[in-house]
Parts: C-alpha cells; sequence; structure tokens
C-alpha cells in the first residue's frame, strides 16, 4: 500500500508546477512574485513510513528546482536507500542523495552552514531539538510532528457505516501512524452499541506479517517503539482502567506484535488519553454536552488532526508542526518569495 501510495503522489508532484505571480501591472510598471528554489535541502525522514514521507520531501524540492540530502531513519535505512540508487539512475550526480547513520548524523546535516532548508517528521521532542539546531544558522524548517487525534462521534451516524471506518483508522498499520484516530469520544445515547460494534469489528481484524493478504495490524516496528507500547498497557493493568476489548501481546510470534485492544471510558486524565501510544490502543469515551466534548478533543498541546463523524471534517496546528507539506503551499515552502519590479518608464 505504501508503495502505491508513493508513486501517486510521486506523479501528482510532477504535475505541478509554481509560476510566477503577476502582483500589479499598470502603465508605470510591472511587479512579478518569483519563486526561486532555496538550494540544497535536507529531509529527514521517519521509520513508520520510510518510502511516502521521503516522497513528500524529495517530489516538491526536485520539482521546483532543489537538491535534496535524504536521511533515513536508522530502522529503516534500506527503504531509502534503495531511492537513492533509483533516482540516480534519473538525475544528475548530487540532485539527489542519500546518507544513512544513527542519531548523531542529525546535527551534522541540521547544523551545516550549507543546508538551506530542512524538512523533519517525528516526535515532537525530536523535532524541538531539529528546529534548536537549524537556529545556529536560520535555515528554513518544515516539521511534521506527533499527534493525539481525537474523533467526535454524534449521534445521527450509521454505525454500520461509521463503525468499521474509525476502527479501521484506529488501527491501520498498528497505529503508526502520526495522523490517525487516537482518542474517539462517543455520544452516551449511541455509546454502548457504538463499543459493541466496535469491539466485534476489531475481534476481526488480522494480526500477523505485512505480505499476508488481509492483514491490517502488523509487528511494532522496533524494539524501543515496542517498550513505550507496553507502557501504556503496564499503566492500564496498574489503574485497573476497563477493557471492552483487552488485547494480547503475542509473545510466540517473531516480531513485535500486539492484537487490536480498546479502552472503555477511561478518565481524562489518564495515560492513554493524553499521550499518543503509537500502537494499537484506543480509549473510547462518552460525551453529552457539544461545547464540553469539544474543550476534551482540543485539551491537549498537539494539533495534526481530527474529525467530526457527522458530516464536517476539521484540523489545526499547534505543537504538531511548523509549515506545511503537500499541495501547492508545500511546494512553495521550498522556493524564496522574490519580487520583481519592472519600471516602464524611466524615473
Amino acid at each position: 500500500m505504501e508503495f502505491e501510495m508513493a508513486i501517486d503522489w510521486l506523479a501528482k508532484f510532477a504535475a505541478m508546477e509554481v509560476k510566477d505571480e503577476v502582483i500589479e501591472d499598470n502603465d508605470e510598471r510591472t511587479i512579478v512574485q518569483t519563486y526561486p528554489p532555496l538550494g540544497v535541502c535536507c529531509g529527514i525522514v521517519p521509520w513508520n513510513w520510510p518510502v511516502l514521507t521521503a516522497i513528500c520531501k524529495l517530489g516538491p524540492a526536485l520539482m521546483t528546482g532543489n537538491t535534496m540530502i535524504l536521511k533515513p531513519s536508522p530502522f529503516t535505512p534500506y527503504c531509502d536507500l534503495k531511492l537513492g540508487e533509483i533516482g540516480a539512475r534519473v538525475f544528475p550526480p548530487g540532485v539527489l542523495q542519500v546518507l544513512s547513520g544513527d542519531d548523531d548524523l542529525g546535527p551534522w546535516l541540521t547544523e551545516h552552514p550549507d543546508i538551506d532548508k530542512v524538512n523533519f517528521t517525528g516526535s515532537i521532542a525530536t523535532g524541538k531539538a531539529v528546529m534548536q539546531s537549524c537556529s545556529k544558522t536560520l535555515k528554513r524548517v518544515t516539521l511534521e510532528l506527533g499527534g493525539n487525534d481525537p474523533a467526535i462521534v454524534c449521534d445521527d451516524v450509521d454505525l454500520d457505516v461509521v463503525v468499521p471506518k474509525i476502527t479501521t483508522v484506529a488501527f491501520l498499520n498498528s497505529s503508526q501512524i502520526c495522523m490517525v484516530i487516537k482518542r474517539i469520544y462517543v455520544h452516551e445515547k449511541i455509546y454502548d452499541k457504538f463499543m459493541k460494534a466496535m469491539v466485534a469489528f476489531a475481534k476481526n481484524i488480522k494480526t500477523g506479517d505485512g505480505f499476508e493478504s488481509d492483514v491490517l495490524v502488523g509487528p511494532i516496528q522496533n524494539a524501543m517503539q515496542y517498550e513505550k507500547v507496553k507502557e501504556f498497557y503496564a499503566d492500564v493493568a496498574k489503574s485497573k482502567w476497563k477493557h471492552a476489548l483487552e488485547g494480547q501481546v503475542l509473545k510466540n510470534r517473531k516480531g513485535y506484535f500486539i492484537t487490536p485492544t480498546i479502552i472503555d471510558n477511561p478518565p481524562e486524565d489518564s495515560q492513554v488519553v493524553v499521550e499518543e501510544p503509537f500502537g494499537p490502543i484506543v480509549p473510547v469515551m462518552k460525551w453529552s454536552d457539544e461545547d464540553d466534548v469539544i474543550h476534551r478533543a482540543n485539551n491537549t498541546k498537539t494539533g495534526l488532526g481530527a474529525s467530526v463523524w457527522t458530516d464536517v471534517p476539521f484540523g489545526g496546528h499547534k505543537w504538531s508542526g511548523i509549515g506545511n507539506e503537500n499541495g501547492m503551499t508545500g511546494m512553495k515552502s521550498y522556493c524564496n518569495s522574490r519580487s520583481l519590479w519592472k519600471w516602464k518608464k524611466v524615473m
């Protein structure tokens, strides 16, 4: 799925063009807004979507005339090294480079005086470090960081339609996606029916090797993240929060497998609600008052994504990042904005 999405996105980037904009044109002068490239750009790529996130950085950078240096996660270096190998067949030497290394490599890139822009995807803590490092040379920075995305389910939804979609989005890729549902708020009128339907659907979700057919929940990607996710399970057990569906750590399988887990109406200040697990454990809470649930949904320092399951989606920013990726706004982030004044008469 990731490779299909990456190819599709790359094709869309290839069809986009940042054009000059005429701001003013009269008998006296013409003012044109142009968008020349920044120069050398660096993309720091995470382990959860190593190909797609790399494409989202190199595509706009190259299409706007920049060169790109990719640094893959040390957990998934070969995916982006392969991209670099393929790119070497197409681009002139040096246009697309891939440098693989551990965490010590990152500061060398973010502080390098000849790199003009850094685009980082990863955790909030590391994003802050990247921002601080880039400030030493006043680099342009785009940060796409973590989230704790809420979903608000209203009492007028069709459960047969909504429950499969919400459950799938919540557990896709073992919930190792920055912008997926991490907290679910369900109107109290339909809470019991929703929970029953969600548990029934989640029980039929296939957990296993990603190369097997119909697998939705694969393994946790690495041992470090696996241990972090287990901390949430330990906290739930210690706090004695109620399970609607108790997931299992599959110790008899090769890999870090955990089956989907649903926590039934935990407190708002519980770890599983406040923090992003980045693993297949999802809290579901009741709501009755619209203003109250909006406050609860927004009561977080992150704001990467959010959804209301009735008709209208919404979203925000906060600690979830700086700048934009994708679309024309994302393309222009790899450009300098420059105004050209063309005088038609000698002053």
